[in-house]
This record gives structure tokens, sequence and C-alpha cells, in this order.
């Protein structure tokens, strides 16, 4: 049933099969995808629910959520959705060893989205992809990409080889700033390839102790962007948090103000509590969602970090996991869930 009030989902995958990109590849590497495929190198961990919805799955055939048609009949004319930002899964492609490959993959998904995607429905905005094994084809890729009117941010992986903050990656956010675009991290490939272990004590057995620690890595590397300055070298660049959870941000946010003021000489180029950096630059997506068995709990944490300004609506369409807009904060008042399901994607993405 549809809602009643408009939504922007601000995370939707988009799926392609590996051969939809060969028209967008060049040689050797159209070749090397036709005969074995793009080779994300994955986290390995098994699911017994899969990783998407099976309804997503289109009549003809093919990967759940690669067919525009029935992604606007279930999600946008089903939610009331206005806008949607296609998100992907290519940005996967960090954790391959080889920098050149993942930086063609990722233009050659770019134009794919471009051409094959953000024309079918005017709700449709884009989330470019690129590799961060190499920050200055990135940022080239920004450029090159990042001007296009549904094009509306920059999608990078959660699973690095390195904490985000660090200064090899300055590049990409000194192009995503150029272009007015804001920074998206996402998991999905944390402990495959090139990426480090996926908790900090290293490699879980399964899939849910996996999944359950991924807000771990948001937690690393949003520490790692504010110590290491990058918001205040790059004053305009917006970070969106996407898919790692939220109830972790007040005790990091406390934790890392209390540390702050007894060690502000590690950090001399803050000029902010840590807190303040968060609050100015940073939102958060709500999938998936925390639902404590009390409601009133997960309300007055989102009073703790002003989540009202701060969180942006996300279904994770079309994956297990999907969250409905008619079924998650209901008991939010309803200034605070105009802002979480429209209001602030609006703002954030120039919509």
């Amino acid at each position: 049933m549809a809602e009643d009030f408009k939504v922007i989902d601000a995370d939707v995958h988009n799926e392609q099969n590996d051969a939809d990109l060969l028209p967008y590849l060049a040689e050797p590497w159209r070749s090397r995808v036709a005969n074995t495929g793009i080779g994300y190198a994955g986290s390995g961990y098994y699911s017994p629910v899969g990783v998407m919805k099976k309804d997503a799955i289109p009549a003809s055939g093919g990967k759940a959520g690669s067919d525009p048609d029935l992604m606007i009949k279930q999600l946008l004319e089903g939610y009331n959705v206005e806008y949607c930002v296609l998100t992907g899964v290519v940005y996967n492609i960090s954790t391959t060893h080889d920098p050149d490959y993942a930086a063609v993959i990722c233009s050659a998904y770019n134009d794919f989205l471009i051409g094959e995607w953000l024309g079918k429905h005017k709700a449709f905005k884009g989330a470019m992809a690129v590799a961060t094994q190499d920050p200055y084809l990135a940022a080239k890729e920004i450029d090159r990409v990042g001007g296009h009117p549904d094009i509306v941010e920059v999608m990078i992986s959660s699973a690095a080889r390195a904490p985000l903050g660090q200064r090899m990656y300055h590049p990409i956010y000194e192009a995503a700033e150029r272009n007015g675009l804001p920074i998206a991290i996402h998991p999905g490939a944390e402990g495959g390839g090139s990426s480090t272990a996926p908790t900090a004590a290293g490699y879980p057995s399964r899939y849910i102790e996996w999944h359950t620690c991924l807000s771990q890595m948001f937690m690393a590397h949003l520490v790692s962007m504010v110590c290491e300055g990058v918001f205040e070298k790059f004053p305009r660049l917006k970070v969106v948090l996407t898919e790692g959870g939220i109830a972790w941000l007040p005790h990091l946010m406390w934790r890392l103000d209390k540390n702050y003021k007894a060690l502000r000489s590690t950090v001399p180029w803050l000029k902010k509590l840590p807190s303040q950096y968060i609050r100015e630059h940073c939102y958060l997506t709500t999938q998936p969602i925390e639902e404590p068995d009390n409601p009133q709990h997960l309300i007055d944490l989102f009073n703790m970090i002003d989540a009202e300004n701060m969180i942006l609506y996300s279904s994770d369409y079309p994956h297990w996991d999907f969250d409905s807009p008619s079924m998650i904060l209901r008991r939010l008042k309803p200034e605070a869930k105009r802002k979480i399901f429209y209001e602030n994607a609006k703002s954030l993405y120039n919509l």
C-alpha cells in the first residue's frame, strides 16, 4: 500500500549481469569480463536466506533488481517514492588487487548506469561508483561523470585496505567536493580480496557474525575521517554512511569527544569537537534499522544525536532485509518523520 507521505530512498540496488557491461568496455577488459565475469572478491560468507528478495526477480529471469520496470512497480509506485538513489553493487570491486581493472569496471558501470537506468524514470538518480585502490584514477572518474545532472553522489566501499580518512584517499574527496557531490560509503565485501579483516578481532565464522559486525567498519572509517582532518581540509564535503546501522553513533561521539579533550595535541588541525564535525558533515541511512523491543529506546537514542537532521530513509531494495517505509519508525513525530523520509535527502542531493 502506498504511503500518504512522499519518500526519497537513499539506497536502492540496481543490479546488472556481467555481460551488460561489455558494450561499455574496451579491450583487453572486454574479453576478460566476457570470459570470466567481473570477478568480485566477496566476503565468502554463506547466508541461508540469500541476498535478494525472491519477488524482485524478474519473470523473464535475470538478477533481482535488474529490471527497471519491476522496480518502478514494486518500489516507486508501491511506496510513493519520489526519488531513489541507485547505488548498484560495483563498489565491491575495490577489494580486487588490480587498480587499473577496478577503475575500468567502475567507468563501464557508470556509463551503463547513465545509459540504461537514469533515463528510464524521472525518479531514478545515480550514485556513481569509484574504486579506492588508486584514488587519482577515482578522482579522474569523478570529474568525468560527476557533472551529469542525474548523478547525485559518489559511492565507495567500506571494504578497504586502510581507514578511509588517511590522506592517500584525499584526491577522491577533493574531486567529490569540486563536483558538489557527497561521498557514500557502503559495505558488502569486508574480509574479501585485498580488504582488511571484517571485524576488529579478525575473521568470524558465520554470516550472522559478519553482518552484525559491519558497524565496526563504519566506526573505524568515521573516526579516521574526523581525526585525519578530512572535514577541515574539505569543508563542503558531506558523507553518507550507508547500510551501517545507527545505534553505535552516540557512544562513538561521546568517546571521541572525551579523548579529544585530553589528546587534542595529536590532531592539531581539528578546530571543533569531533562530534560537531560528525553532526555537520555526516548522514546515516536507516536500513538496517536497529529495532529494540521497546521502541522508545530507539527514539531516545535518536534524540541523543539529533537524528532527525542526520538520517536518510533507505529501503535497501531488493535485498533480503528490505525495510518498507510503512513499517519502520512508526512512532516518530510527524516533523521528524518528514525530515528523515524526505527533506534531508532532498536537501543533500539538491533534488
